[in-house]
C-alpha cells in the first residue's frame, strides 16, 4: 500500500522561538488507521496541527522538512485549501458551535460540499453510525452531553468526506462506556467509508486496538514506530503505555523516575 500522508522530518517553531517538533516523520497508508502515541508535551498535537495547516493560526511554522499528501506538498498551503483536499481535523476538546443546533453543526461541516443531494445524503449517513444524535437534532449543541458532543464533531467531520480524517484525543472526559462505542464507531467509519484516520490518544490500549501502526513520540520526534502486534510485544511499550512491567505487574509510567533515562527507545 502507498502512504497518501507523508511527514517527512519536519520542525516546528511556535513563537518564532518555541521549537517542539524536531525532525517528525510518519506515514500513513490509504485505508489505514495510525496511532501516534506519547505524554503530555511530546508534540503530538502539533503534529496534526502542523498536518492540516491549523499550526499557522497559533504562531507556529514548519520551518524544515515537508508535508505531502498524496504527493502534493500541503505544509506552505492555508488551512482551508488542506480542507478541500480531504484532510479535517478534529480537535481535542469537543469544539463544537454550541448556539447552533446538532443538526446545523452537522452541516456546518458540508460546507466544502456543493451538492445539496448529497449533503442530505450524507446526514443520513452520520444518523446511522450515531443514532443518539437523532432525537437531538433540534436541540442546541452546548445542551446535548459531552459523549453526545464527541458523536457530533466526528459526524461533522464526516460531513466533508474526509480522505484523511485527524482525531486528537476522542476519548477525553468520557465514560468507559462511551469511549469503548466511540472506538467501535471509528473502526467502522474506517473500515465502510474507507477513511484513513491518524490517531492521537492517551489511552493507548484503546488506540493500539484499533490502529494497524503506531508511532511514539518523545520530546518532539519519534523515537520507535512499528506494525502493532509488535509494539504489543515491546517491553517498554507494555510498561510505559499499557501499564505493565515485564513481570505482568500494573505499573503507571508516571511513577517511574528512570523513564526519561532510559535510553532503550533510541536502539
Amino acid at each position: 500500500m502507498s502512504a497518501i500522508l507523508s511527514v517527512n522530518n519536519i520542525e516546528v517553531i511556535y513563537k518564532d522561538v518555541i521549537l517542539v517538533l524536531k525532525g517528525m516523520s510518519l506515514a500513513v497508508n490509504e485505508g489505514n488507521i495510525v496511532t501516534i502515541l506519547g505524554n503530555n508535551g511530546a508534540g503530538k498535537t502539533t503534529t496534526l496541527k502542523a498536518i492540516s495547516g491549523i499550526l499557522k493560526t497559533e504562531n507556529g511554522e514548519v520551518t524544515d522538512g515537508t508535508i505531502e499528501f498524496y504527493g502534493e506538498r500541503i505544509d506552505t498551503k492555508p488551512a482551508e485549501s488542506i480542507v478541500r483536499m480531504g484532510i479535517f481535523q478534529v480537535m481535542e476538546g469537543r469544539r463544537v458551535v454550541e448556539d447552533m443546533t446538532v443538526e446545523e453543526n452537522l452541516f456546518a461541516g458540508a460546507h466544502t460540499q456543493k451538492n445539496r443531494a448529497n449533503r442530505k445524503m450524507d446526514i443520513q449517513m452520520v444518523y446511522e453510525y450515531f443514532p443518539a444524535l437523532v432525537p437531538r437534532k433540534k436541540i442546541l449543541a452546548g445542551y446535548i452531553s459531552g459523549g453526545e458532543q464527541q458523536m457530533l464533531v466526528v459526524g461533522r467531520a464526516m460531513m466533508s468526506r474526509p480522505k484523511l480524517l485527524l482525531l486528537d484525543e476522542p476519548s477525553m472526559g468520557l465514560s468507559p462506556l462511551l469511549v469503548s462505542e466511540i472506538f467501535k464507531i471509528i473502526k467502522k467509519i474506517n473500515e465502510e467509508q474507507q477513511t484513513s484516520i491518524l490517531l492521537v490518544e492517551q489511552n493507548a490500549r484503546l488506540a493500539l486496538s484499533i490502529a494497524s501502526h503506531g508511532y511514539v513520540m518523545e520530546n518532539g520526534r519519534v523515537v520507535l514506530d512499528d506494525t502493532v502486534e509488535k509494539l504489543l510485544e515491546n517491553e517498554d511499550v507494555k510498561e510505559f503505555y499499557l501499564g505493565f512491567s515485564e513481570v505482568g505487574v500494573k505499573k503507571s509510567y508516571r511513577d517511574v523516575k528512570h523513564y526519561k533515562r532510559r535510553k532503550r527507545w533510541l536502539t
